[in-house]
């Protein structure tokens, strides 16, 4: 066992972690940095509650912290969770009920699963600075927000809007702001003293600055990989990712994806997930959270299943775990979330392994971003040998 910068990290075959394994896995890693892809990048993995490694490489060390964009959205899930747990949410529980100036233009039949599933029926409903900034200003553009679909009919990607519907509803349960709730609720009791949800801006000068490095692909490069010479306009341009360069957009803890952490607290938080220590969230909704399909509906990006759970991915054992985000090693039952500019954090309850994997490198270049995730996920999930299943 080994201390670094105030991490402690494991003897990796402690853990049953193979070390030629991880060294490739962090050989691989480091490719793109070394090439100047990418200025920094940082990658943890862990087993059995404990970290086996914790490497940052790069114009960063392990203090750095940086935004990971959609993996938020597991935190988020993780504040709704405990709220089921108790009793003071349910899935079925209408947005409108909690948020009245959400029920609008027939959006008051939004419940907490179509928010934490994606089936919302408003993925391109606007709001970013500074409205975001305070919450009557969220709440006046809820008022404005329309459906663009009947809620519960289509799986469509919902990059933020959703999910600040979830931190409201969080907020008028328990009368606490959504970011004060998960340091309080959720990372102080398990011991993450990295990762948080809206963060100070006194406590920022560790964050690491992003950049956007390399050249974006060409149309056709992208038919020659995907058969379109486009990909489709959404909120998650590189220009609004740099934008979390702002003091106050870390600040206001986007919930569907402004959390700063390591890359050592964001696999320790997917431990949580596996083992519950303390029994902070009820047993049967983490199951069903890190479980259960709810969503099979085509995600039509990729016209694969969209395998949403309540708020989480899973890997399934259709083939397609890489078009998700998994690679090609983890089983089936795998679960986590991904972020932009390939932001990775997953778990896997068969070999008791979790990963995550951070950058401040904004490539514009998607095909070969999904193919640096794909293979970082891969050999992550080697790392443990196939015989060392997880007991549960």
């Amino acid at each position: 066992m080994t201390t670094i910068d105030g991490t402690v990290v494991a003897d990796p075959t402690e853990l049953g972690l193979d070390p030629d394994r991880l060294a490739a896995l962090i050989d691989r890693a480091r490719r793109e940095v070394d090439a100047g892809l990418l200025p920094s990048c940082q990658l943890a993995v862990a087993r059995h509650g404990r970290l086996g490694a914790f490497v940052t490489l790069g114009e960063a060390d392990n203090n750095s912290r940086y935004v990971v964009f959609s993996c938020t959205k597991a935190l988020t899930a993780g504040m709704a969770w405990l709220l089921l747990g108790q009793g003071a949410l349910t899935t079925s529980t209408r947005a409108a009920e909690l948020v009245p100036e959400f029920g609008t233009n027939g959006k008051e039949v939004v419940t907490l699963e179509h928010l934490l599933t994606h089936t919302a029926g408003f993925p391109n409903a606007p709001l970013g600075p500074p409205e975001w900034n305070t919450a009557e200003g969220r709440l006046e553009r809820f008022s404005r927000w329309r459906l663009e679909w009947e809620p519960g009919s289509r799986y469509v990607y919902h990059p933020t809007s959703a999910h600040w519907v979830v931190a409201h509803m969080i907020q008028a349960a328990t009368g606490q702001d959504h970011r004060s709730f998960f340091t309080e609720r959720i990372a102080g009791p398990l011991g993450l003293e990295a990762i948080r949800l809206g963060l100070p801006r006194s406590e920022q000068a560790n964050v690491a600055t992003l950049e956007i490095r390399g050249e974006p692909a060409t149309p056709d490069e992208l038919e020659a990989a995907l058969g379109i010479r486009q990909l489709p306009v959404t909120e998650v341009t590189d220009e609004a990712l740099v934008g979390f360069n702002d003091p106050a957009a870390r600040e206001v803890g986007v919930p569907g994806g402004g959390a700063v952490t390591t890359a050592a607290d964001l696999a320790l938080y997917y431990q949580a997930l596996l083992h519950n220590p303390g029994g902070l969230w009820d047993a049967d909704v983490l199951a069903d959270a890190t479980g259960a399909v709810r969503v099979t509906m085509p995600d039509p990006l990729m016209g694969s299943p969209a395998n949403r759970t309540l708020g989480l991915i899973i890997a399934g054992d259709d083939g397609k775990a890489n078009l998700r985000g998994f690679g090609r090693t983890v089983s089936g039952r795998a679960f986590g979330h991904g972020g932009a500019a390939g932001q990775i954090a997953w778990a896997d309850p068969e070999t008791g392994l979790s990963f995550a994997y951070v950058t401040n490198g904004i490539d514009p270049h998607p095909i070969r971003l999904a193919r640096r995730g794909v293979a970082l996920s891969s050999l992550a999930g080697a790392c443990a040998p196939p015989s060392a299943v997880e007991s549960r």
